[in-house]
């Protein structure tokens, strides 16, 4: 393999992860701050909130459906066509989110097709990052694979910070032009990506791993069932492995904005610039990780990372509600850069690790999406579902995390440690 080659399949798989973090980052800061006001102004805000982290939700309900599909092509045809296709689907799905009309012009058809439209989304991410990190993973050489592998996760700190950026951009014109159509810009943008991203990926070249199974006619003609009879143990050790790094992504990230800004009524720009620089910090630190789990193994890494989450809600939640604009900004960065993206920056080697060639695509695919509904989609839901229920207190919703982060915790360490085995 190629030192060009090798650079050149990072950075397609940076771009690529980049464009799905902006387009679900995008979508989850707007349902936090307007879709509320935009596609379902008949509720109460905390109420049009929760019906707009639904709309967010359903994305992930079909993201298994789409790991599958895209997860048997992946492993049957190659990691570079899924590449390709998921790059156009998400990324022309989130232009059309920036061309929607709002409910006071087309009533209820508006939520719908915002809806539909996020169904889109989810099935196109269904494999995008498997297929990425497993092209990364099997290309790279293995004593630190865990470093190359994770430069997949570096696109989703870039993808948030651009996201971030585009709307706290978005942000500064006028509340009235805001609303008109400040808030499409940033979805428009996306095709930009696209068009970037897809001339990068067509110079990328197939997996050396996949290549040699294809000849050798070694692939599965049915990934998910090898999957299901050989490797069922892993596939529930990567499954259990999701719900802390899974879940933290999106609370820090998206719910936490909503509950700063609605519940605690400051600022929206404070919490968006938390999300800004632990993304951006989170940039240097997903690699040092990664290079870290290169020298002492992919379990102490992500072990600690789903501790420092647990260990540390209620201190979060403490700093969240003095109020304080640094110590908020604060709370925020230290909470994605270190305990998220810690677990975050080792899962791409390690899940690459687990499974076998003949199945990869598939079983990283299967195993981060099906978690997802239960620990990326459902969490906003479930904290403001929580949040209502304890009438504004925050305990619950600390509690719900913590008890993933023990889900995570037990689960990576049942796991086998897999740093600088060969790949096949």
């Amino acid at each position: 393999m190629s030192q060009r080659q090798l650079r050149l399949t990072l950075i397609s798989s940076l771009v690529g992860t980049a464009l799905e973090w902006y387009d679900f980052y995008l979508y989850g800061t707007a349902a936090a701050l307007i879709f509320n006001h935009l596609f379902f102004p008949s509720l109460s805000p905390l109420s049009g909130t929760l019906a707009a982290f639904a709309s967010y939700g359903v994305g992930f309900l079909v993201r298994p459906i789409g790991g599958l599909f895209w997860g048997y092509i992946g492993d049957k045809y190659g990691r570079r066509p899924v590449l390709i296709g998921t790059l156009i689907l998400m990324g022309l799905s989130t232009t059309a989110i920036g061309l929607l009309p709002g409910y006071a012009s087309i009533g209820i058809a508006a939520p719908l097709l915002l809806t539909l439209l996020r169904l889109l989304q989810g099935f196109g991410a269904g494999a995008e990052f498997s297929s990425a990190i497993t092209l990364n993973a099997e290309k790279a050489p293995p004593k630190r694979r865990g470093f190359y592998a994770s430069w997949s996760g570096v696109g989703i700190g870039c993808g948030v910070l651009l996201s971030a950026s585009a709307f706290a951009l978005a942000q500064q014109l006028p509340q009235e032009a805001f609303i008109s159509w400040g808030w499409r810009v940033p979805f428009l943008l996306s095709i930009i990506a696209v068009f970037v991203g897809g001339a990068i990926r067509l110079y990328v070249t197939e997996s050396p791993i996949f290549r040699k199974l294809a000849s050798e006619q070694k692939l599965e003609r049915a990934p998910f069932v090898a999957v299901w009879q050989n490797q069922r143990r892993n596939f529930f050790v990567a499954l259990g492995a999701r719900m802390a790094e899974n879940t933290a992504g999106f609370f820090l990230q998206v719910w936490s904005i909503s509950y700063v800004t609605q519940s605690l009524h400051v600022n929206s720009a404070i919490p968006v610039a938390g999300v800004l620089l632990g993304s951006g910090i989170g940039c240097i630190t997903i690699p040092l990780f990664g290079a870290l789990s290169d020298r002492i193994g992919r379990r102490p890494v992500y072990i600690g990372g789903a501790l420092l989450f647990g260990v540390g809600m209620f201190p979060y939640f403490w700093l969240l509600n003095s109020g304080n604009p640094w110590l908020i900004i604060g709370a925020m960065v230290a909470m994605i850069s270190l305990a998220n993206y810690s677990m975050f920056s080792v899962q791409a080697a390690w899940f690459a690790e687990l499974f076998d060639g003949r199945t990869r695509v598939t079983a990283i695919s299967m195993s981060r999406e099906i978690s997802s509904i239960f620990a990326g989609g459902l969490a906003p839901i479930i904290a403001s579902s929580l949040l209502m229920w304890s009438g504004g207190h925050y305990g619950a919703v600390a509690t719900y995390m913590i008890i993933l982060s023990i889900i995570t915790i037990v689960s990576v360490w049942l796991g086998p440690e897999t740093r600088g085995c060969r790949l096949d």
